[in-house]
């Protein structure tokens, strides 16, 4: 008896778990009773890895188990619905790699207790095949339409028409699902969601579609198209801010106000009906599932005007109303035969069964057929060139025309597709030379703005230091040049005077035979000054080699105040030059179009 307690106590804890896990997740704040409902299935799906089982390999999986041998309303156990999602499960594992295992214990007892408190609410351990089929078909993974072809092969009959009663089944089971995650009073079924889906009588496939799939699908259904929509922009980034949180960037959907100018809120802010400012939870709100920068919103408007884009697309392709005929391949390899079912069978056509193969096959036999069809093919397309051949001259005129038509067609979209794809890089080059750096954003930085004053403060001080040295220099060129006459003049003296008075100075002589040139005098005025006062303002060597009593060779003496100003002179220039590239190319990375002070030196 403890035992079985606590058996029963484990049970109950594991029936619990999925709904105390779904009531954490707090989806009761959403305000919208359609996105609230499709959150809570689509976190069961995930929560189960239902979503990681496509729809196809449910219906293998149902074959497998031998589902299709049996009537809809024909009662399964427990214990037989544990083993049909162990083969799901197990299988579902075979597929993944193994980074990507799954724990198939534990999903078989998440989704075994929400079908069981789901179906079996009166706790008689059985549930019907139509209701496991209709569930696993509508939670697993996997495209809408082909779930939708797939429900319509189960509830109409064999000429392709639906079974009202049969959909009235369907819609009962469905509808249950809202009603397990407690959203029953939104979506619960009732005798009138029938004819509120389908107010006609004869129902076809691309009916069916049409009507499901709509925008806005039937009430009692809208939160279906929606969980799949959750399903593809879970990873979708925008990069865009929310205007009520101002977050920098959204996943999921994206809201715009059509009211409101450039007024636009994250999933979570909507949901929640946040809302502030001019905007109103009473405005018409546009859904977004993905983003697309301003550039390709232009290409997509230039290829919408020139006829390059479908302006409505299908929710889905348009299949056959009636059944195909049995295609003839007896010159074909035929495959190894298969049980098929009247009931699992789902035709490409219209969801009716042919009797000679089904389409829903393992992936082994989906590549044999693609084969045989291939093949087909290529002999319809040999039989066609053979009675082309045999056509009367009206016909191949006629095919002639036709062939010039489609040529002119083709030729017309091939320069749309170049104009527009000349538009297109127009585009991108327009948007990387918007997205370039600019020195006006550069000035924007305080850091560069100081260096860069730093740099000009510098480069004024090192260009008035150079125009001081270029003006210094100049009266030493101009001093030394009359030194060089005056050494000229005193040799040519004392070569002259060689036999005359050995008394005379020479210094005497030097110092008042010929004026400096810095003085401005004439050349044949007669000096008051003495050689001390010609030599005023020169300093160094020269200084020392005329100040000296003693005569000395004057020649060397400016040769080595020349080199030592000369010298002088080098390093400054070197340094100027240093100072002044480093300057230059740091303005050039940071100034716009600023004027280059350049200071040429030229040595003499």
């Amino acid at each position: 008896m403890i035992e079985e307690g606590s058996k029963r106590g484990k049970a109950m804890v594991e029936k619990r778990q999925l709904f105390m896990e779904m009531r954490a997740q707090n989806f009761d704040v959403i305000r919208l009773s359609t996105y609230r409902t499709a959150c809570k299935l689509r976190f069961v799906q995930k929560r189960c890895n239902l979503h990681l089982v496509d729809v196809w390999n449910m219906i293998e999986a149902f074959r497998d188990n031998g589902l299709n041998t049996l009537d809809h309303n024909a009662e399964i156990n427990v214990s037989r619905l544990e083993t049909i999602l162990s083969s799901i499960y197990y299988q579902l594992n075979k597929r993944l790699p193994t980074t990507h295992q799954i724990n198939v214990e534990q999903s078989i007892g998440l989704l075994l207790n929400f079908m069981v408190a789901t179906y079996d609410s009166e706790s008689h351990g059985k549930l019907t095949v139509f209701s496991m089929k209709a569930m696993l078909a509508t939670m697993c993974g996997g495209k809408i339409v082909d779930k939708l072809r797939y429900i319509f092969s189960q509830i109409s009959d064999s000429s392709g028409v639906m079974v009202f009663a049969k959909f009235d089944q369907f819609l009962r089971e469905v509808l249950k699902l809202p009603t397990a995650v407690f959203e029953g009073p939104s979506f619960g079924y009732t005798e009138h969601s029938v004819r509120t889906c389908f107010p006609q009588q004869k129902i076809m496939l691309n009916t069916f579609l049409d009507v499901l799939m709509a925008d806005p699908p039937p009430q009692c259904l809208v939160w279906l198209p929606l969980m799949h929509r959750l399903a593809n922009v879970e990873n979708v980034f925008h990069p865009v801010e929310c205007s009520y949180c101002r977050s920098e960037s959204m996943m999921g959907f994206r809201y715009r106000c059509q009211q409101c100018h450039g007024y636009q809120l994250c999933q979570s802010c909507f949901w929640r009906g946040h809302a502030n400012g001019p905007h109103s939870n009473q405005h018409q709100m546009k859904e977004h599932s993905s983003w697309k920068s301003p550039a390709k919103k232009l290409s997509h408007a230039i290829s919408k005007s020139l006829g390059c884009v479908p302006i409505g697309e299908p929710p889905h392709p348009v299949f056959p109303e009636q059944a195909e005929r049995p295609q003839e391949l007896t010159h074909t390899v035929q495959p190894k035969p298969v049980a098929n079912n009247m009931n699992d069978t789902m035709l490409m056509s219209s969801g009716a069964p042919t009797p000679t193969k089904s389409v829903l096959e393992s992936p082994s036999r989906l590549d044999e057929e693609h084969r045989l069809i291939a093949r087909y093919a290529a002999r319809l397309a040999a039989e066609a060139g053979n009675s082309t051949q045999q056509c009367p001259p009206t016909d191949l005129s006629f095919n002639f025309d036709a062939n010039k038509q489609q040529r002119q067609l083709i030729a017309e979209l091939e320069n749309k597709n170049r104009e527009i794809l000349q538009e297109i890089q127009r585009l991108r080059l327009e948007h990387e030379q918007a997205s370039q750096p600019t020195p006006e954003k550069a000035q924007q930085n305080p850091t560069l703005l100081t260096e860069l004053r730093l740099l000009r403060h510098r480069k004024d001080e090192l260009e008035r230091r150079m125009s001081a040295l270029q003006e210094s220099r100049r009266e030493l060129m101009v001093q030394l040049e009359g030194l060089m006459r005056l050494l000229k003049d005193e040799e040519q003296k004392q070569a002259s005077q060689s036999g005359g008075s050995p008394h005379s100075s020479p210094s005497h002589g030097a110092g008042c035979s010929m004026p400096m040139p810095i003085r401005s005098t004439s050349a044949g005025s007669t000096p008051t000054h003495t050689p001390q006062d010609c030599l005023a303002g020169v300093g160094g060597d020269v200084l020392e080699a005329f100040a000296q009593g003693v005569p000395r060779n004057l020649r060397n003496d400016l040769l080595v105040a020349a080199d030592s100003i000369t010298n002088t002179m080098s390093s400054l220039v070197k340094e100027l030059h240093s100072v002044d590239d480093g300057g230059d190319e740091e303005e050039t990375n940071m100034r716009n179009g600023g004027d280059r002070g350049t200071v040429r030196v030229h040595k003499h």
